[in-house]
């Protein structure tokens, strides 16, 4: 079997191995981490031919920086709109690319977006915590942060150049305010406070990590008492603190919590909202929960053909260039 090793020249802060996360840990306390922006993660892997859920890394607005050291092994990067350089090759994300032993690949924050993804065609060797891969932040369980001088080992690794080349961004995410159900505790809230949450504009702040997203904006104060008893919540919970202030509950949320939740981002949107940079405006809208619910489903749809049509190899450059039949037409003297 092909192997490839590669150092970590540098990595910035949050730079971890994730894979599709834990699920069925909760009640023990246990979140289930996995990719931020799960659209793009999963678009790296299918844009590979790679199994669903598969381990790669997760990349922060600090970039990473890895030295080809051993072997060779194609890779895809999805996700925000980050800058990729292979040597002197510049691109940007949604590309695949082929890394030679002696290459250096630097992914660093763009224009636009939190959060990019690389998926390796081959496996990575890393720790397993509850049969998963995905890092905890906080606590450092599975896979792990990646740290300056760390190497990487690949396994089952492959050059496809059958899949070099752009991969296609999904149409189906639009700029649209992010959308939320009110609830389960809007009742602890004034009307006019649930109004002003829904028309009022906010902006993230610096904190933001994979635990939540603090926003900046008109305070939400509570109409009745500081804390309901701790229960269960969810990725997309938005929970305000004694301070009127919301958050939202992300990838590596904890499992229960006593603070009012105002509404709850539906888990289309989620993608979309972790992309956002502090600073950058927010604005949300409410839907019934069977609008929910629909717009649930129609986006697994959606993202299931999408995953569908970008896994499809489109070919070698030559098998491209014969299926153009550029020779078509020529004129020879």
């Amino acid at each position: 079997m092909a192997e490839a090793a590669f150092t970590v020249a540098f990595a910035g802060p949050l730079v971890t191995l994730q894979d599709a996360g834990r699920p069925g840990h909760m009640r023990f306390g246990v979140p289930q981490s996995g990719a931020m922006d799960r659209l793009a993660f999963d678009a790296a892997n299918a844009a590979l031919g790679n199994k669903s859920g598969q381990t790669g890394i997760e990349i922060s607005l600090g970039g990473l920086v890895l030295q080809c050291t051993h072997g060779a092994a194609t890779v895809a990067i999805a996700g925000g709109d980050f800058t990729v350089q292979l040597g002197t090759q510049k691109t940007r994300s949604w590309t695949i690319l082929t890394v030679q032993k002696g290459e250096r690949l630097s992914i660093t924050a763009g224009k636009v977006g939190s959060w990019a993804y690389l998926a390796f065609a081959g496996r990575i060797t890393a720790p397993e915590w509850l049969g998963s891969q995905a890092t905890h932040a906080t606590s450092g369980f599975g896979g792990g942060a990646l740290q300056s001088g760390q190497t990487i080992i690949l396994s089952d690794t492959a050059v496809r150049e059958d899949r070099l080349g752009d991969i296609p961004k999904p149409d189906f995410q639009t700029s649209r305010p992010i959308r939320v159900v009110t609830g389960p505790q809007d009742q602890h809230f004034a009307k006019e406070t649930v109004t002003q949450f829904l028309t009022d504009s906010f902006a993230v702040s610096d904190a933001f990590d994979r635990m939540g997203m603090r926003l900046k904006g008109p305070e939400l104060p509570l109409a009745g008492a500081l804390s309901i008893p701790s229960e269960p919540i969810v990725r997309g919970s938005v929970q305000v603190s004694g301070d009127g202030v919301p958050t939202v509950l992300l990838a590596d949320h904890q499992t229960t919590g006593g603070y009012p939740k105002i509404a709850t981002v539906i888990s289309p949107d989620i993608d979309r909202l972790v992309q956002h940079r502090a600073g950058q405006s927010v604005r949300f809208a409410d839907i019934t929960s069977a609008q929910a619910v629909a717009e649930a489903r129609s986006y697994a749809q959606q993202k299931a053909a999408y995953l569908a049509e970008v896994s499809v190899a489109r070919g070698t450059l030559a098998q491209r260039l014969m299926r153009e039949n550029l020779s078509h037409g020529c004129a020879f003297d």
